[in-house]
């Protein structure tokens, strides 16, 4: 049984190979066909082999910059080299006498070195390359624990300011949906003659309307409360999740429908790229929706009349798939990119534009609660481009 990583105790072996395996079922039989073609390598050629499951491990596969597994990387002698894809024992076969002869050369250099520190009095130590590995894993760990810290004192400061915000938010951004909703209900109650039943100077068609704006008003002010009270709460790993199997590309169908009168009342085009074997996710379906929901308002929001959104799917690796809406609209300032997901912060230029600052908080907390990232940059087309990472469901 092979110990982890930073468990080990290594020999020198001048040939030091790292392979990365998953626990995806359809990945097994290609690693098992590995392992044994290296085994009878190991009979007549000593290497050190260490096996790695980068689901036990996931910072040594960004430590290495893996995007796919298996993987089989050389360490050791340098330059590093990797071996990935389906065709590994085809592609060791290949630079097996290349690798041999490289470890040759690295003995005689080593000797080499060896004998002239002897004859200068000096006695050299050495250390393993996976050892050396070992140790920088252990520093990406030790920098991520820093960062989820760092994370969690500013939650907790943003918690803090929040309490004081609170009062100021309800009191300005519910104001707009209030009023639009009031307007909409004292039209209908102004021109209801209830002796005929009907609704006197108003056309079937603006009645249908105005029922309908004050419907939406309310659903507004809803979410906006929903919103306001779960960002209020504690940190995002305090989130109640249940998370499940999810077909992720579906689910944004079904948001995009709910917002249908929305963009066609803009004339937006809406350009998905969404792959069919995109695999699905684990997360919790009714936080996702709100992520979803968050911002594709916002790309209509903030899209010009005629412009188009974006909306792609990509299984990025394994473990993860990633999500992104994009829109044509003005676009995010690249030195506003970090604060965008603040508790109430909003652009200067937003400041006459319907909203309340707290929706990309939201979705920051609800993916990061996933364990996932969420970023934004310029779409291609110019305009803001979201992208969110999700846990692939386990096979």
């Amino acid at each position: 049984m092979q110990l982890p990583l930073d468990q080990r105790i290594y020999s020198e072996a001048p040939l030091q190979l790292l392979l990365f395996v998953d626990g995806r079922p359809k990945s097994r039989q290609q690693v098992q066909r590995i392992r044994s073609y290296l085994k009878e390598l190991q009979a007549e050629y000593k290497f050190e082999l260490q096996i790695i499951d980068v689901e036990q491990q996931p910072y040594l596969a960004e430590h290495f910059k893996l995007v796919a597994t298996p993987a089989l990387i050389k360490i050791q002698p340098e330059p590093r080299q990797t071996l990935a894809g389906s065709n590994i024992i085809a592609e060791l076969k290949n630079w097996w006498p290349r690798w041999q002869a490289a470890v040759d050369a690295y003995l005689r250099l080593q000797i080499g070195v060896q004998e002239n520190m002897e004859e200068n009095g000096r006695v050299r130590e050495t250390k393993s390359s996976i050892d050396s590995v070992a140790v920088s894993a252990e520093l990406i760990k030790l920098s991520d624990e820093i960062f989820r810290l760092k994370q969690e004192t500013e939650n907790l400061q943003q918690q803090l300011q929040f309490k004081d915000r609170i009062l100021a938010i309800l009191a300005h951004d519910l104001r707009n949906p209030l009023t639009a909703a009031a307007i909409a209900m004292d039209t209908l109650q102004s021109n209801y003659n209830p002796e005929k039943g009907e609704f006197k100077r108003l056309t079937p068609a603006m009645t249908v309307h105005l029922f309908k704006q004050a419907r939406n008003q309310t659903k507004i002010i809803d979410r906006m409360i929903t919103d306001i009270l779960q960002v209020g709460r504690a940190n995002e790993r305090e989130f109640p999740l249940q998370p499940q199997k999810i077909e992720l590309g579906k689910l944004c169908l079904e948001v995009l429908d709910e917002l249908c009168d929305r963009y066609t009342a803009k004339f937006l085009k809406i350009q998905k790229d969404i792959p069919k074997d995109l695999p699905y996710i684990y997360a919790d379906p009714e936080r996702i929706r709100q992520v979803l929901i968050n911002l594709l308002d916002n790309a209509i929001k903030y899209t010009p009349v005629g412009g188009m959104i974006t909306i792609s799917g990509l299984h990025r690796t394994s473990q993860k798939v990633q999500f992104s809406i994009g829109d044509t609209g003005p676009g995010i300032p690249e030195e506003n990119r970090e604060h965008i997901f603040e508790n109430h912060f909003r652009l200067e230029r937003d400041e006459a534009i319907e909203g309340y600052g707290i929706g990309l908080c939201l979705c920051q907390r609800i993916i990061r609660a996933h364990y996932g990232q969420i970023w934004v940059d310029t779409a291609p087309d110019g305009g803001a481009w979201f992208h969110f990472t999700l846990p692939v469901y386990p096979n």
